[in-house]
């Protein structure tokens, strides 16, 4: 079942923890501000929203997310991983091969949507405005093998770079009654309607 991250009102202690995170930042860089200015900025009408904005993004993107935990057995091959899964594949043997595996004997593996295209390249950037990095292609292999349902209503999918710097992935879909998932080098970039995995940084 996906655990989605839905939170109760903030409360005082968080809105503390946010007002303390900004006090940090301005005395670290209080050098770079003068107090002139500074005190102009500070009679700018709704500058409070215009900062509340920021955090309200930041809450949007990680309050649409969808975690699973899930074991991961790295000690399989690639071929393995993909085999375990149950689908169709369309994949690249050079890029199966290469996968990167990934460490650790679970994952906890966050996914978001951004409903819109996307190249790999602003996606990468979609990632760390989340805290994020790529799953690695087992981490995503393992909960698509745990949930076969899941890409059903969630295609999903991840990226990496090859050791020539060109784009490949892995993405898990159903289409035309089937289920099926791509292993293969990058040639466009992302439609709307697809879920990206990622990992903490």
């Amino acid at each position: 079942m996906a655990e989605t991250m839905i939170a109760s009102e903030i409360t005082d202690g968080q809105i503390e923890n946010a007002v303390e995170k900004l006090r940090a930042a301005i005395r670290k860089h209080r050098s770079e501000i003068s107090s002139e200015v500074a005190q102009r900025v500070l009679g700018v009408e709704n500058l409070g929203m215009e900062m509340f904005a920021v955090l309200r993004n930041h809450v949007e993107w990680m309050g649409s997310m969808i975690v699973r935990r899930v074991a991961v057995n790295r000690t399989r091959t690639p071929q393995e991983a993909l085999n375990a899964t149950g689908r169709k594949q369309y994949t690249t043997d050079d890029v199966v091969v290469v996968m990167p595996k990934g460490e650790g004997d679970e994952a906890e593996v966050h996914f978001f949507k951004l409903g819109r295209y996307v190249s790999d390249a602003d996606l990468e950037k979609e990632y760390g405005l989340r805290g994020l990095k790529p799953a690695d292609p087992f981490s995503l292999a393992a909960v698509n093998e745990a949930d076969p349902n899941f890409a059903d209503e969630h295609p999903n999918g991840t990226h990496w770079q090859d050791a020539n710097g060109k784009w490949c992935y892995m993405a898990f879909s159903r289409w035309g009654g089937g289920r099926s998932l791509d292993a293969r080098r990058r040639v466009s970039g992302w439609s709307g309607h697809w879920w990206f995995a990622g990992l903490r940084k």
